[in-house]
């Protein structure tokens, strides 16, 4: 079982699904997509009153999907990764609309896919560990996983902000944002896997964020459908926070941008969760064929240079009728 990349075991009416590629940082792979599901789905109909995810290993819960493995499909001109998107989106479906509570652990590093598989659940747990992030405009990609429908309904535009800059933020934020409920210490961890139920009772106050106070230029900065305005914005503002949040969103995928701002807009009419995970399958589809993403991956991850070569390489040379091409049905 050790061997498993999601253990499955049912401790009475506890069922645990534990990530278990610790030197992956428990990146999702369409196998362990497929064991959670099946798990989930025996489950419905079975003593289990109450589900735990969490992850082994000490560096986090998932750091997200396995990107090498996009990355080779998109390089490839190959198709793999749109079934493997499909799979994880109905997985990301599944838990959000479960009959039976969802405890996520969601200790140390918890990014893009890993969003997907704890910030749908019905208790989120977060620790003074715990770094949250929808990074994908980093890599060419755009916030899946039913990160549109999260970031849209965050507070405020706390959601746009996390949505263009990528940017990793702690327990205080994640819980201000909607991305998390509790907070409990990480030395409380073994007494909330052994009485999940119990949750709430162990939790207390994180500490401090940085949300409280620069949620006044967040909301001014972010408002709005264009990113070169909100860009600009935050370089003028007097805030060290808006000016680092301009340099960072500076740095990303300008289609990328583009893309996430109107799909973040977008799930924020969307009528349901549903509906939000068919449009960002249909960007994804379309975003695999573009230039960006395999660049991204490749400068982030596969050469490590952190120095892509976006194409288009700024804001204004990014086309509408791109960025229209990608959101049709």
């Amino acid at each position: 079982m050790d061997s498993e990349p999601v253990i499955v075991d049912v401790d009475g009416p506890i069922g645990r699904l534990t990530l278990n590629r610790p030197r992956a940082i428990n990146a999702l792979t369409p196998e362990m997509v497929t064991i959670m599901e099946r798990a989930l789905a025996e489950w419905v109909e079975s003593p289990v009153e109450t589900v735990v995810i969490s992850g082994n290993g000490e560096r986090g819960l998932c750091a997200g999907g396995d990107i090498r493995m996009i990355h080779a499909d998109a390089v490839s001109g190959g198709t793999a990764s749109i079934g493997f998107w499909a799979q994880e989106y109905r997985l990301n479906a599944t838990i959000a609309a479960y009959p039976k509570p969802i405890v996520a652990v969601m200790d140390g590093l918890v990014m893009g896919g890993g969003i997907g598989i704890s910030a749908h659940a019905s208790v989120r747990v977060v620790t003074e560990r715990s770094r949250l992030a929808m990074p994908e405009v980093g890599i060419g990609m755009h916030p899946d996983v039913g990160g549109s429908w999260l970031l849209a309904h965050a507070p405020g535009e706390l959601g746009t902000h996390l949505a263009l800059t990528g940017s990793p933020v702690g327990a205080a934020d994640g819980i201000a944002a909607g991305l998390a409920d509790h907070f409990v210490p990480a030395e409380l961890l073994p007494r909330l896997l052994a009485e999940p139920h119990r949750a709430a009772e162990f939790a207390g106050s994180p500490p401090p964020g940085d949300f409280a106070e620069a949620r006044e230029w967040i909301d001014a900065c972010y408002a709005g459908d264009d990113v070169a305005t909100i860009v600009a914005r935050l370089a003028a503002h007097p805030a060290a926070g808006a000016q680092t949040a301009a340099k960072e969103i500076a740095t990303r995928s300008p289609t990328a941008l583009a893309i996430t701002l109107r799909s973040v807009r977008t799930a924020a009419v969307l009528p349901d969760l549903e509906s939000a995970l068919e449009q960002e399958l249909r960007l994804s589809s379309a975003m695999l064929r573009l230039p960006d993403l395999a660049e991204g991956i490749r400068a982030q991850i596969i050469d490590k240079d952190r120095n892509p070569r976006w194409r288009p390489a700024t804001l204004a040379e990014v086309s509408p009728a791109l960025v229209d091409a990608c959101f049709a049905r």
